[in-house]
C-alpha cells in the first residue's frame, strides 16, 4: 500500500530533483542602502545603578535563579619607585635599572587593578634592583676615580 503522499505530484526516494552547482537566483538584491529593519529604529539603554544603590559600594543583582555581587575596584596605594628606578638606569647601572624599571611599572599595573599584595611585592623588588643599582654604580664611579687617582700619580 503506497503512502498518500507518495501519489502524483510528489517526489519519491527514487526521483531527486537535479543537482546544480549554481542554483538561480530568483529575487534582486537589496539595494546598497537598504537596512535589515528601517521601520525600528536603534534604542540605546544607558546605564543606571539599581533602585537604592550608592556609586562606589557594593551592588547586588538579583534574577529569579541567583544573585550576583558586584564589589568596586579600590585602588591600593604601594609606592613604585619610578623616579628612582629611571634614575638609576640612565646614572648607575643599566640592567639593574631596566629590572627596577620593570617591576616599578608592574607595581603601578597592581596598584590600579586593586591587587595590594602583588603590588606590594612588585614595589619591594622595584626598590630592591634600584638599590642594588645604586650601589654597584656608586662601586663602580669610586673605582674608575681610585684607578684614574693612582694611574695619574704614577
Amino acid at each position: 500500500m503506497d503512502h498518500p503522499k507518495n501519489q502524483e505530484g510528489a517526489l519519491s526516494a527514487e526521483n531527486p530533483p537535479p543537482y546544480s552547482e549554481k542554483q538561480p537566483y530568483s529575487q534582486q538584491p537589496p539595494p546598497a542602502d537598504w537596512q535589515a529593519n528601517p521601520t525600528v529604529p536603534t534604542q540605546y539603554q544607558p546605564y543606571s545603578l539599581p533602585y537604592g544603590a550608592v556609586p562606589g559600594y557594593a551592588s547586588v543583582a538579583q534574577s529569579p535563579g541567583h544573585t550576583t555581587v558586584v564589589v568596586p575596584v579600590q585602588p591600593t596605594h604601594e609606592p613604585d619607585y619610578l623616579g628612582y628606578s629611571i634614575f638609576t638606569m640612565s646614572c648607575c647601572c643599566l640592567p639593574l635599572g631596566i629590572a627596577a624599571l620593570v617591576y616599578s611599572i608592574l607595581t603601578r599595573d597592581a596598584n590600579r587593578m586593586g591587587n595590594g599584595t602583588e603590588a606590594q611585592r612588585n614595589s619591594r623588588m622595584a626598590r630592591n634592583f634600584a638599590h642594588a643599582a645604586l650601589f654597584v654604580g656608586i662601586v663602580l664611579i669610586t673605582a674608575y676615580i681610585v684607578l684614574r687617582v693612582f694611574i695619574l700619580k704614577s
